[in-house]
């Protein structure tokens, strides 16, 4: 497939001109081959209403339709075959393994939500009999479906250029909803956008389906982003990235005439706590594991453990000796762009340069645009009275927090953000500690682990990848797992319809074959 540089408008490809943008290889500061045109506004409000005038005749298309139509574009993106993988590797500067497995799990994340429509439990179909003879009032027949919200905005992330961006985890719930998909490309990877983009783009042409089911913007500032979002045909929005970035983004779905959900994953330092069981049992044990998943990647996962959390002792000098040791061994990581890189550094200086944090270990020195891995320390005192500790440093960077006694670790963990994840360390005896903690871990996360690293995130159905903010925007979904599909989906009640006017979901004879709640009984 030749790569042209052009947006994906209906159906069809052209040139924009709204300024040009070159992807860089990381790991050399070079331009890569083929320049890629910006969305100008009016290709943004064609793009728009091109999915606004989709939805219509698309959510009205079988849950069977949808599936097909998911199926066929995780076949379409591996017919790319290896031209897709060494675009990527040019583009984000990632391994080839790394870059193979996140193939196949963006083309399962597909196929998994095709299996979702077919279960039809995302439906979450209730019927409520009518009661006419009940006092003191009767009751109407009451019946419930969830229904998509309308075209979604989805924004590429620049550390999974494929299943976080065009065809990832936010577009396959989406699509999967009902709901047609604007994709804003990630400047980063344009051209391993370009190739997916097309492959979604034969896969609506080949199932038939409107045009404006599907398309693919680049932007050369932020105007279209902001634009994208602020659109009034768009009703929801998907979004990985910074903090600062989120909300900026967030402001203008809120800000709207009518505010739409805005779902962004933002900023999390993922804790790992080291209970006093298992850092006496097995802390030299723990250690490599803490460095391989501090440094997987180079760290550049929203699921890093960038705080580390335990009670100050021989112990703990024993784990931070060992970690050491494997710190300082760490080769450096490719960086994904060198706006990342220049930020990692900036946080690592922020942490070298501030009161009270001292230096553990640091990892070997690298290559152009590679980061370092970084290990510092700190007392909890200092800890709790330095708000920017906190501030995510996205790379292979950790600290870890020296707590006196139980109770000043505890006042650590109240005093933290939202997370994505927190991991518990822990041994028999440290149960009751662990019971203890759960309730307040519970508040603070979107996904509790044990004895393990938030590195690593299954796609199932029993997944959150979300959290309280500053992690995510909205603490209540999650953006991997089938449950993602919820975000792009809202309920509507029917009273005293005729059979004939009902969806097949919620006739009497149940023609779909699914799962339902009848006057408050599963029927399965």
């Amino acid at each position: 497939m030749t790569l042209t540089g052009e947006l994906l408008i209906d159906g069809g490809a052209r040139a924009g001109g709204g300024g040009a943008i070159t992807a860089i290889d990381p790991s050399t500061g070079g331009a890569l081959p083929v320049s890629f045109g910006g969305a100008t506004p009016a290709d943004l409000d064609e793009a728009c209403a091109l999915a606004a005038a989709a939805f219509g005749p698309y959510r009205a298309t079988s849950p069977e339709v949808r599936a097909a139509f998911l199926e066929t574009v995780a076949s379409k993106i591996e017919a790319i075959g290896d031209e897709l993988i060494v675009r990527a590797m040019a583009e984000t500067g990632l391994p080839r393994p790394r870059l193979e497995g996140e193939r196949g799990r963006t083309v399962g994340q597909l196929r998994m939500f095709a299996g979702v429509l077919r279960d039809g439990g995302w439906l979450e179909a209730r019927i409520d009999p009518a009661q006419p003879d009940r006092k003191p009032m009767a009751r109407p027949d009451l019946r419930l479906r969830n229904v998509p919200l309308g075209p979604v905005a989805v924004f590429g992330a620049s550390n999974f250029p494929l299943a976080f961006s065009v065809a990832g985890g936010d577009t396959a719930s989406a699509l999967a909803a009902g709901c047609p998909v604007v994709v804003k490309a990630h400047p980063a990877h344009p051209g391993t956008s370009e190739l997916v983009g097309r492959a979604v783009q034969e896969a609506v042409a080949a199932c038939g389906l409107p045009p404006g089911v599907f398309a693919l913007l680049h932007d050369a500032g932020i105007a279209i982003s902001q634009g994208l979002v602020g659109d009034r045909r768009i009703k929801a929005a998907g979004f990985t990235g910074s903090r600062r970035a989120g909300l900026a983004l967030l402001a203008v779905a809120q800000g709207r005439p009518e505010p739409i959900p805005f779902y962004a994953e933002m900023s999390s330092i993922n804790p790992v706590l080291l209970l006093p069981a298992a850092l006496k049992a097995r802390g030299a044990a723990i250690a490599p594991d803490f460095v391989a998943a501090l440094t997987q990647g180079a760290g550049q996962f929203c699921t890093n453990p960038g705080l580390l959390l335990a009670i100050d002792g021989p112990e703990l000098d024993a784990f931070l000796a060992a970690t050491a040791e494997v710190v300082a061994k760490a080769p450096a990581g490719q960086m994904l762009t060198p706006g990342i890189c220049k930020a990692y550094t900036g946080g690592v200086h922020a942490l070298e340069t501030t009161d009270g944090v001292s230096q553990v270990a640091h990892g070997l020195d690298g290559g152009h645009g590679q980061g370092r891995a970084a290990l510092f320390s700190v007392d909890a005192a200092t800890f709790l009275a330095t708000p920017h500790l906190q501030d995510e440093v996205f790379g292979a960077a950790s600290l870890v927090v020296r707590a006196k006694d139980l109770a000043q670790l505890l006042e650590v963990l109240a005093a933290l953000e939202g997370q994505l994840t927190v991991a518990v360390h822990m041994d028999e005896a440290d149960m009751d500690l662990a019971r203890a903690l759960l309730p307040t871990l519970e508040l603070k996360a979107g996904r509790v682990l044990v004895n393990g690293f938030g590195t690593g995130v299954e796609v199932g159905h029993a997944m959150v990848h979300g959290g309280p903010f500053p992690a995510t925007s909205d603490s209540r979904t999650t953006s991997v797992g089938s449950l993602a599909i919820h975000r792009f989906l809202r309920p509507v009640s029917y009273q005293n319809l005729p059979q004939a006017l009902l969806p097949p979901e919620l006739q009497d004879g149940n023609p779909l074959g699914i799962v339902r709640r009848v006057d408050g009984t599963l029927k399965l």
